[in-house]
């Protein structure tokens, strides 16, 4: 490990404040940040631009998070990617996301109409979510960072580090040497400071292998199977990210042409597999193996047949991993180079950006100081091995879920509960924010802690323990304990009469959310928006149920397709485009 210390040597002739590894979205959206605000940064990109990259379905976490990043720093680009909206801004490449949805399939039978599930994405105040097309998404932040003063070098991999008490020496493998006050690693899995220290942690929960690739011809499942008003959901699933699960795995399938402007034909498909249900098969490809598996389930046949791969095959093998640590003095850990959890809930990215956060703060505060000790860096720490932790414990206990799909109808409340109060504190912390902005107070603001699901509510933390514990101790080739299992779960949602009244319909057998979250319920003490007293402080403090409306009117207005144009219009003029 490098010597502890902060003091810098006068004499060293820094290239940079900041050298990032990496120029993916999250080094690309930390390298703008930075040079935002003044800090001289390198970024070192391995390869070049456009280059291929998954973690393609928006959630509403992230969308939040990026609006809050956008204000805190000041870089309203930040925001691009959160809503349908800003398509006219970013391309017509990507996709719009109106549901995560769910069919549940088993070897060889025909695919159940009522096994579905849809968790219906709101339309209001943003606009619907994206699947974005990495490659142009993550071209467009490295352009970002340089337009802001970074410097990109790319095609130029990094072969080592050498970080001591005064500075970074970077070296490529072209024998070039490079001097920084400090190094974030955004590499990805095969970070350099992970393998040069040994940081890596695979003791994870989750278990699965990925086979995944890029297709065109993908039609929308309701060709071949089921339509929607025989599922009785809301959406077409090609209007939004599809899920097909199973025993012991899922398939991603992720549409980018799925609205009328759309110029992009591809499909973004993947399958994950739990490879202690499904062994890799070493003779075979993983495309001959993805086809093999997809041939043994009738309704993904079906939905698949005649579409084509149009980038080649990755067959990856077990991708769960943390790190034991990611911070020290003078380097930092983020995103996929911190840890990655199988991407079933679209967590990924949430946890990159949420760690974003606390990490843009902390290197603006250690520029200021001139001090890039470990400390400046212990809440993105906490943040970011917090969250991998959670999202590997919601997803291991989901695709064990997968076995029956009513104990998954059950489980799916834990994490559509889960998702909807992250958003919920996410929302009224950035409200709070803002107002103390305005008022000449937002110096002095505290950002809280989560933990990826519940917005940190403690009766929520109660609730998952209950129920992650009945997941965890089921032996699911018990039909009887499995039924037993699925009374006890909705017995519990029952009970915990804090829970919105929408959740609880879930877990009484309703097959989506509804489209349209304003409705009389809402002022309900018992299962209403404000909720019981303590839900309610928790949540929303001295909010009141008509400032927030008046704050998500307002919200509807300045991210309308008219209000966001209105912008854009206005910088071009100032010189700002």
């Amino acid at each position: 490990m490098p010597e502890t210390g902060s003091a810098v040597a006068q004499d060293i002739a820094y290239d940079c404040d900041v050298a990032i590894i990496g120029s993916g979205i999250a080094g690309g959206m930390l390298a703008a940040i930075l040079a935002r605000h003044g800090v001289n940064v390198m970024v070192f990109e391995a390869a070049s631009h456009p280059k291929f990259a998954i973690g393609e379905s928006m959630i509403l976490e992230t969308s939040e998070i990026m609006r809050s990043l956008a204000s805190i720093f000041d870089v309203p680009e930040l925001e691009y990617f959160s809503a349908e909206h800003f398509l006219p801004y970013i391309g017509s490449t990507h996709g719009v996301k109106r549901h995560f949805s769910y069919l549940h399939h088993v070897d060889g039978q025909q695919q159940n109409p009522k096994h579905v599930l849809q968790a219906v994405i709101p339309g209001r105040p943003y606009g619907h979510e994206l699947h974005i097309y990495r490659q142009d998404s993550d071209y467009f932040y490295a352009g970002l960072a340089v337009g802001y003063g970074a410097r990109l070098l790319s095609n130029t991999p990094v072969s080592d580090l050498d970080i001591d008490k005064n500075k970074v020496c970077i070296s490529t493998k072209s024998g070039k040497q490079y001097f920084a006050k400090c190094v974030i690693d955004a590499g990805g899995f095969r970070s350099i400071i992970a393998d040069k220290y040994q940081l890596r942690d695979f003791g994870q929960r989750t278990h699965t292998r990925g086979i995944f690739t890029h297709m065109i011809n993908v039609p929308s499942y309701h060709n071949s199977g089921a339509t929607r008003s025989a599922m009785g959901i809301p959406y077409s699933l090609a209007e939004g990210t599809l899920h097909h699960i199973f025993s012991g795995g899922w398939m991603w399938v992720i549409p980018f042409n799925n609205h009328p402007d759309a110029s992009n034909p591809f499909c973004s498909v993947g399958l994950m597999l739990d490879p202690r249900q499904y062994p890799q098969d070493k003779s075979l490809t993983g495309e001959q193996e993805f086809w093999d598996f997809v041939g043994r389930h009738p309704g993904m046949r079906q939905h698949l047949q005649g579409a084509d791969a149009v980038r080649s095959w990755v067959s990856a093998g077990r991708i769960q991993y943390s790190s034991k640590r990611i911070a020290g003095d003078r380097y930092c850990l983020l995103g996929h180079a911190a840890g990655f959890i199988d991407p079933l809930f679209s967590k990924g990215l949430y946890t990159t950006l949420a760690s974003l956060l606390p990490l843009g703060q902390a290197l603006l505060k250690a520029h200021r100081e001139d001090d890039y000790s470990a400390q400046q860096f212990s809440a993105v720490e906490r943040c970011t091995l917090d969250y991998v932790a959670a999202n590997d414990r919601l997803v291991a206990n989901a695709i064990k879920s997968f076995t029956d799909p009513r104990l998954w109808q059950q489980y799916s409340v834990l994490w559509i509960l889960g998702a909807y109060l992250e958003l919920v504190k996410l929302t009224t912390t950035r409200m709070q924010w803002l107002s103390a902005r305005q008022a000449s107070q937002s110096t002095g603001f505290e950002w809280p802690e989560l933990r990826l699901v519940g917005g940190g509510f403690a009766r929520y933390k109660e609730l998952a323990e209950q129920v992650d514990q009945i997941i965890e101790q089921l032996d699911t080739n018990d039909r009887g304990a499995v039924t037993r299992s699925i009374q006890q779960l909705r017995s519990l949602y029952r009970q915990n009469r804090w829970i919105s009244y929408s959740f609880r319909q879930l877990a009484d057998g309703k097959n989506h959310l509804p489209n349209s979250k304003f409705t009389w319920r809402l002022l309900m003490t018992e299962g209403g928006i404000l909720g019981p007293k303590d839900y309610r402080e928790h949540f929303f403090q001295d909010i009141s149920l008509a400032r927030l409306s008046r704050f998500m009117l307002s919200e509807k207005r300045r991210y309308s397709r008219q209000s966001i144009a209105g912008r854009h219009l206005s910088a071009f003029r100032d010189g700002g485009i």
